[in-house]
C-alpha cells in the first residue's frame, strides 16, 4: 500500500479525547490514543501488527487505502452528503471521543432533534433572536465602498454587509449561544462551559446564561485574555467565571472538553463554532443558519434576486456557514471564504487551515488541520485572535473538496488595512475577523461584472481590536 502524502496521527491532546472506534478499530480500545489512521490522505509504512499494544511505538492497522471520490455540486449522490448520516459531511466529522462520552452526545443529538421539532421551543427562540439579541440585522448597502472599487469606466459590484456587528454583544456568536443555552436548561443542566478565542464567543455565552439564570464557566487562552482584555471584563461582569490557561484559544478549547467531560451529569459544553464531535458542528450552523435565512430575503426585498457573492472570513467556520448554508443549493451563487495568512502563506505563522492543511482528527472530528509531519498541531496566527484556530469545520472541508465554495486567504497586513478602510469609508468599525472577509474585495471586485451583487459578512464590531490596529507595525 502507498500513497503520496505524508503520514498523519490522530491528534489528541488531552486524555479526554482519544477516538474510540475511528475507522472502525475496534481493537485495542484501551491502547487506541496511538492508532494511526489510514486512509486516502495517510502514507503507510511496513505495519505492525494489531496486537502489538506498546504504548512506546504506534499502532497500525492494516486497512486497504481507498481514493477519495470527489463529487462534484449537483452530480447524483449529493444529497447523501449535504445531508450528514452520523455526522458526516463526505469523510469529514464524525464522533472520534471514547466510549465515556458517546452517551452524552447522543442525549444530546436527541434533544437537538427535539428542539428543531418543537413549535414552543421554536416560538422562545425566534422571541429570543427578536427582542434580545435584535434580530433581523440589517443587510446594508455600503455606498461609499463600493464607489471605491469601481474602476475606471465608473462599474463595479454592488457590495452590501450583513451587519451582525449589530447584534446583542457585537457579534454573530449569540445566535447560537442563546439557542444551545435554551437547550441546556431544557436538558436540566444548570452549568455552561465554553472556550472562547477573541473573547465574542465568551461574552455571548455568559450573556446568555445569565438571562436563563445558569452557572458559566468560560475558558481563555493567556495570550488571548491580554489581547482582548475588555471581554474578560464584560464575562466577569455578567456573572461568568473566567478561567485562564497558557496559550490561546487552540488549548482552551481542550481545557473546555477537559472541564466538561469532569461533570457530565450537571455540565453542557456550549461549542461556539462549527467543530467538534457531532451533533455540535451541526447545531451551531442550525442556529447560525438565520444569518443566511435573513439574508436572502433582504436581497429579494432590496433587489429582487439572490447575492451573485458571498463573502465571509473562516476561522472554526460558525459566521462563514451561517451565511452559506441557506444557499449551498443555489448553484449560482458564488461562496468565498477568506482565511488568516498572518504573516504570510510561506511563513509558517498563519492560521490558513484549508489552504495550507491536511486531513486528521483533532477535538472529536475529521477535517483539515494544521499539523507537522508527524501529525502534532501546530500553533497558528493571525492578528484575528477569533481565527486563531488549527483546525476547521467538517462541513467546510466538504465544501472545499467539492469545490462548491472557494477559499481565500489575507494578510495581517490586508486585514488591517480593510479594518481602517471600512472606518473611514463608511463609519462602521469591524471585527479583525470580519476585516480578513473586507481585505479580498481589492482582489475580487476588479474581476466581477458591473452591478453584481456581493454580500460581506460583517461578524463583529471591531472595538475590541482598536488597541491592536494602533499598535501595528507594518513590515
Amino acid at each position: 500500500m502507498n500513497c503520496t502524502t505524508r503520514n498523519t496521527f490522530l491528534n489528541v491532546q488531552s486524555q479526554y479525547l482519544c477516538p474510540a472506534h475511528a475507522h472502525d478499530l475496534t481493537a485495542n480500545r484501551e491502547k487506541i490514543c496511538n492508532v494511526r489512521i489510514v486512509c486516502a490522505r495517510v502514507q503507510t509504512q511496513e505495519p505492525m501488527t494489531a496486537t502489538d499494544t506498546s504504548r512506546s511505538k504506534p499502532v497500525l492497522v492494516k486497512r486497504p487505502i481507498v481514493p477519495v471520490k470527489k463529487l462534484e455540486f449537483g452530480q447524483p449522490g449529493w444529497d447523501d452528503y449535504v445531508l450528514p448520516r452520523q455526522g458526516k459531511f463526505g469523510r469529514y466529522g464524525g464522533k472520534y471521543v471514547p466510549e465515556t462520552l458517546i452517551a452524552s452526545l447522543n442525549k444530546l443529538e436527541v434533544e437537538f432533534h427535539r428542539v428543531l421539532q418543537d413549535p414552543q421551543f421554536q416560538e422562545e427562540l425566534a422571541t429570543s433572536l427578536r427582542d434580545y439579541v435584535g434580530r433581523e440585522t440589517p443587510l446594508y448597502f455600503a455606498e461609499r465602498l463600493t464607489e471605491h472599487y469601481k474602476n475606471e469606466h465608473g462599474k463595479g459590484p454592488h457590495i452590501y454587509l450583513k451587519r451582525e456587528d449589530l447584534g446583542h454583544c457585537g457579534a454573530h456568536k449569540m445566535n447560537n449561544a442563546i439557542g444551545q443555552a435554551m437547550i441546556a436548561k431544557r436538558m436540566g443542566l444548570k452549568h455552561v462551559v465554553a472556550a472562547t478565542g477573541a473573547g465574542q464567543h465568551g461574552v455571548a455565552t455568559a450573556a446568555a446564561c445569565a438571562k436563563l439564570s445558569l452557572e458559566c464557566t468560560i475558558v481563555m487562552g493567556s495570550i488571548d485574555t491580554r489581547k482582548q482584555s475588555s471581554n474578560v471584563r464584560l464575562m466577569k461582569l455578567l456573572g461568568a467565571q473566567v478561567k485562564t490557561v497558557e496559550g490561546n484559544f487552540k488549548e482552551a478549547s481542550s481545557e473546555a472538553i477537559r472541564e466538561w467531560v469532569g461533570k457530565l451529569e450537571t455540565s453542557y459544553l456550549l461549542s461556539g463554532t462549527v467543530v467538534g464531535p457531532h451533533p455540535c458542528p451541526r447545531m451551531v450552523r442550525e442556529f447560525q443558519s438565520v444569518i443566511g435565512k435573513e439574508t436572502r430575503r433582504q436581497a429579494m426585498e432590496k433587489w429582487g434576486g439572490k447575492p451573485d457573492v458571498l463573502v465571509a472570513c473562516v476561522g472554526g467556520g460558525s459566521n462563514a456557514l451561517g451565511l452559506f448554508h441557506e444557499f449551498i443549493e443555489d448553484q449560482e451563487v458564488r461562496m468565498i471564504g477568506v482565511e488568516a495568512a498572518g504573516f504570510g502563506l510561506d511563513s509558517g505563522k498563519h492560521a490558513a487551515t484549508l489552504a495550507r492543511g491536511e486531513v486528521g482528527v483533532y477535538h472529536g472530528a475529521m477535517s483539515y488541520l494544521l499539523q507537522d509531519e508527524e501529525g502534532q498541531i501546530l500553533g497558528p496566527h493571525s492578528i484575528g485572535v477569533g481565527l486563531e484556530y488549527p483546525g476547521v469545520g467538517p462541513e467546510l472541508s466538504f465544501l472545499k473538496d467539492t469545490g462548491r465554495a472557494e477559499f481565500h486567504s489575507a494578510t495581517d497586513s490586508e486585514a488591517v488595512a480593510a479594518y481602517k478602510q471600512l472606518c473611514r469609508l463608511e463609519g462602521i468599525v469591524p471585527a479583525l475577523e470580519a476585516s480578513h472577509a473586507l481585505a479580498i474585495l481589492e482582489k475580487l471586485c476588479p474581476t466581477l461584472t458591473d452591478g453584481a451583487k456581493v454580500v460581506v459578512s460583517c461578524s463583529g464590531r471591531g472595538d475590541k481590536d482598536a488597541a491592536t490596529v494602533f499598535g501595528f507595525k507594518q513590515d
